[in-house]
């Protein structure tokens, strides 16, 4: 590994980032919810859902419509995903970043999948050390229009403005730690 590319690992190993912050966590329900049986979600094109955003992409256990899962197990699996997907995340920012847009493009990643985010213009950014502007990127694109706020269904793309008041959050969280 580059040391450019393990710069944010190594704040994870050391300690300076924490993985599954509070703050993510609190994050991460008010967006998601909390969900103990397994439901279909609509903006996904009916992926099986529980917790918060918990899915057969991201569990080491089966996600099946109709089943029930506790809170222990929620928050066990929760965790595990968060601080699975934060590592990966982390091998993919080379420029150091605070623990707010950590938690930033940690839920970004929680909401499209790791690889999205660290393929995204705001991490283009934030590894180019335009952190600021990377922010910006997790809900705007050049223009000003919104990104990553559109769904596709019935073969047509749809804005959703629960998505796009999201990136916004995830936006000004990322500022709040913009370095």
């Amino acid at each position: 590994m580059n040391k450019a590319k393990s710069a944010v690992a190594a704040m994870v190993a050391a300690g300076t980032l924490a993985l599954a912050s509070p703050q993510l966590h609190d994050f991460l329900t008010r967006w998601e919810g909390r969900e103990n049986a397994v439901y279909p979600d609509m903006l996904a094109n009916g992926l099986p859902t529980v917790c918060a955003g918990i899915t057969k992409h991201t569990s080491p256990y089966p996600v099946v419509v109709g089943d029930y899962w506790s809170d222990e197990q929620c928050a066990e699996v929760e965790r595990m995903v968060v601080s699975k997907a934060q590592m990966k995340l982390a091998d993919c920012l080379k420029h150091p970043v605070s623990q707010p847009t950590f938690d930033a493009l940690s839920s970004h990643a929680h909401n499209f999948g790791v690889p999205s985010t660290c393929a995204s213009r705001a991490v283009g950014l934030i590894n180019a050390g335009r952190v600021r502007e990377g922010c910006e990127a997790l809900a705007h694109g050049p223009g000003g229009a919104p990104v990553w706020s559109y769904v596709t269904q019935n073969g047509a793309k749809q804005f959703v403005r629960g998505l796009y008041i999201r990136r916004l959050a995830e936006r000004d969280m990322c500022l709040r730690g913009a370095i």
